[in-house]
């Protein structure tokens, strides 16, 4: 009944490993992990997922969008991220999860609950508040938002493609590994490309 499962594709699946490793870090990891496998699994890492997304759907100034969570080093490592790979963010938000996780440091943030306890609608509604108009798309980076179900909504609202960490990723191993499928429901990355 089931055929023997083969690995394809493996991701780092951190946003934050990639933005805070720096140059060269996200190449470095990818060769030592090819070395590593006993396959001729392709690697790749979150970071250049979402690089890839980016280019894939010609997004050159997008909306980054940034999880609580990131602390304010972070967050300038996000940005100079995607200024290295010539994606410089027309702006960037942090998102503010409310007023119940305000007194909290963003590292303590996930680890006192806010990664089980996310707010979507509020993350849609700050999005559309703060993308400005120069902005060609949207990345919403880092692996612990739950915004699945908002990516649809979003690129209908704003007229412009929406990329997220985990769909990024996603997509990423899906091509890697040869699938090349249309999936409705989750943006125009994985409808279109």
């Amino acid at each position: 009944l089931f055929r023997s499962m083969r690995l394809n594709a493996v991701v780092i699946g951190h946003s934050s490993s990639s933005i805070v490793g720096g140059p060269g870090w996200d190449e470095a990891t990818v060769t030592a992990l090819e070395r590593s496998l006993a396959s001729d699994a392709k690697v790749s890492t979150n970071g250049l997922d979402c690089i890839a997304a980016l280019r894939t759907l010609e997004v050159r100034r997008p909306f980054l969008v940034l999880p609580p969570w990131f602390g304010t080093e972070t967050v300038s490592a996000g940005v100079r991220y995607l200024t290295d790979a010539d994606l410089a963010p027309s702006a960037h938000y942090r998102h503010d999860p409310g007023r119940k996780w305000r007194d909290l440091p963003p590292s303590e943030l996930y680890a006192n609950g806010l990664g089980f306890e996310q707010d979507v609608e509020a993350l849609y509604n700050k999005i559309r508040k703060h993308c400005p108009r120069e902005a060609d798309g949207v990345l919403i980076a880092g692996t612990g938002f739950r915004c699945v179900g908002i990516i649809d909504a979003l690129e209908q609202d704003l007229g412009r493609p929406v990329v997220t960490a985990n769909q990024a990723s996603l997509w990423r191993c899906l091509r890697l590994s040869g699938v090349r499928e249309t999936v409705c429901g989750y943006g125009q990355l994985l409808r279109n490309t």
